[in-house]
Formats: C-alpha cells, sequence, structure tokens
C-alpha cells in the first residue's frame, strides 16, 4: 500500500466499507488496523473480497501482486473487480485487463493525480479505463476516494498514458521553476517574493504552486513523490512516446535531471529536489543541503 494505498484505505474505513489490508511492511497493516482494518497475512487473503484496490510503485511490483502463485489472477472469485491505482506501462495494464477477463474478473486501471496528502482529504484526481460496466461498477467507490472521476474509455492503457503525461508536465513545470529561481536567487531577488509573483500572476496553477512552495522552502522530505519513482514514470512516458513515434525532447532532459538526483544520492526526497539541483549547478550553497527534513 505504501503512503497512497495507506491514504485511500483510510478513507474506505471512515467511509463505512469493510477493509481487508495485506501489505508486505507489516506496519502498514498495524496502522490501518487501529482504524478499523482487517488484516490478511497473505494476498489469497483477499479471495473473498469483491473489490481489491492495488497501489504499488512499479511494473515489477504489480505483476507479482497479480501473476504470483497466490495472485490477484489465481485467487479472487469470479466476478471480482481489480482496480490498479499504480503508475505502469500501457502494456501491463492491458495485459491484466485480458487475464482478468479470461479468469472471469473485471479490471480497472485507476491512475491518481495528487499526493497522499490530498488523498487523505479525499482531493486527488482520478483516471479510469476499463470495460463500461467495471467503471460504472466502480464509480461510486472511487468518486468517495477523490474529487473528480474522468472516464477514459474502455483500453486500461489509456489511464495510465494519460498519468504519464500528466507527470511530464508536472516534471518539466518544476525543471522551468527551478532554473528561474536559482537565476532570481543569483541576481539577489528573494525566492519567495519571485513565488509570489509566479504565482500571482499568469503561473497560479496547482504544480505551480505546491511545487513552487517546495522549492522555495527546501521542503523536499517526507517525499510526496520520491525521486526515483519520477525517474520511473518518465522513462515509462518515454517508451511509450518512442513506441508512439513521438519526439519529446523537453522530457528526455528533465528525465537525465532526475537520474542526476539520484546519481546526487538524492534518491529519498521529492522530485521537487530538482531546485536544490538547479541551485547546487549555479554555485548557490545553501541549496545542497537537502538531506534534513
Amino acid at each position: 500500500m505504501g503512503h497512497m494505498g495507506s491514504a485511500l484505505a483510510a478513507t474506505l474505513l471512515s467511509g463505512g466499507h469493510t477493509v481487508v489490508a495485506y501489505d508486505r511492511s507489516p506496519q502498514h497493516i498495524r496502522a490501518l488496523q487501529l482504524e478499523g482494518a482487517q488484516a490478511a497475512a497473505r494476498l489469497a487473503d483477499l479471495s473473498s473480497c469483491d473489490i481489491v484496490i492495488s497501489s504499488v510503485p512499479d511494473d515489477t511490483a504489480l505483476h507479482s501482486v497479480a501473476f504470483s502463485s497466490d495472485g490477484l489472477i489465481r485467487t479472487l472469485k469470479p466476478g471480482a473487480l481489480h482496480i490498479s491505482t499504480s503508475t505502469v506501462s500501457t502494456s501491463l495494464s492491458r495485459q491484466l485487463g485480458k487475464k482478468h477477463a479470461d479468469a472471469s474478473q473485471g479490471f480497472l486501471a485507476a491512475t491518481l493525480l495528487g499526493n497522499p496528502d490530498l488523498a487523505k482529504a479525499q482531493r486527488i484526481f482520478i483516471l479510469a479505463a476499463g470495460a463500461a460496466a467495471d467503471i460504472q461498477r466502480a464509480r461510486p467507490l472511487l468518486e468517495q476516494l477523490g474529487q473528480r472521476v474522468f472516464e477514459l474509455g474502455q483500453d486500461p492503457g489509456a489511464a495510465n498514458i494519460m498519468k504519464l503525461a500528466c507527470n511530464v508536465m508536472t516534471a518539466t513545470t518544476m525543471q522551468s521553476m527551478s532554473e528561474v529561481l536559482a537565476l532570481l536567487i543569483k541576481a539577489g531577488i528573494d525566492p519567495h517574493l519571485a513565488f509570489e509573483v509566479f504565482t500571482g500572476t499568469l503561473f497560479d496553477g496547482r504544480v505551480h504552486k505546491a511545487y513552487g512552495e517546495k522549492i522555495v522552502e527546501q521542503r523536499f522530505k517526507p517525499p510526496g513523490m520520491a525521486a526515483a519513482l519520477g525517474v520511473k514514470d518518465l522513462r515509462l512516458a518515454l517508451a511509450e512516446a518512442e513506441h508512439q513515434i513521438v519526439p519529446m525532447p523537453v522530457a528526455s532532459l528533465v528525465h537525465d535531471r532526475l537520474v542526476a538526483l539520484l546519481a546526487a544520492g538524492w534518491d529519498d526526497l521529492d522530485w521537487s529536489a530538482l531546485g536544490a539541483l538547479a541551485a547546487r549547478d549555479a554555485g548557490l550553497d545553501s541549496a545542497t543541503d537537502t538531506k534534513e527534513p
């Protein structure tokens, strides 16, 4: 489950649902047990559930959850619905859609726009794709989890490519803000004043405000989206772009900047630490101490 999955589970509990929680990390389950969740010792213990929501970091983890010997495809009952909220490849989502259908189960890709804090406040956006009947069945549940559900058609992969596209736009926005803030700081402009000018004029979007504030405050811990996950998401987006024969030179550059965060040993920081990287490259020593919360 991690931070995002735990937030989703807590919302379902507060809405009166019976929730069975499974995670490889026992502490995640213990925290939810205090809120009323039942604990599952293994994936197969979810076999009686009507709907299972998975929230894992990458293709490898989701493949294991679905296809292992006690995974969801083997253990869920006919008619059960698997909702994947993970940011994974389009090919894996399509494969899961087919395999679940072969097992007389439903599958829905429902990727999320927002961080765990927004999930706790039920303010995330949900991008849903899959069979129309599965979307209709899941919609009441999804509407409890977020502020708006976007239906993207019957191809589960559509939810994943849409999420990847949004993450590319977020990452490129953070990179541009990081560069101009480094320039302004070296020119003697207070970064807080610069942020006020940006977000109080033409750049007042959610990404500019939320991530710009993190960059200005150098607040990169705890990560809402760890730098390593940002690398993964842009890699997936670029792979899809290559498949579709779509050049994405800016996305390629920002992917490399995120890789540079890992090379600097900052893989446990929020991906907005692109701001710290730009500041360091500009010779702003005060911005390099990003290990402290």
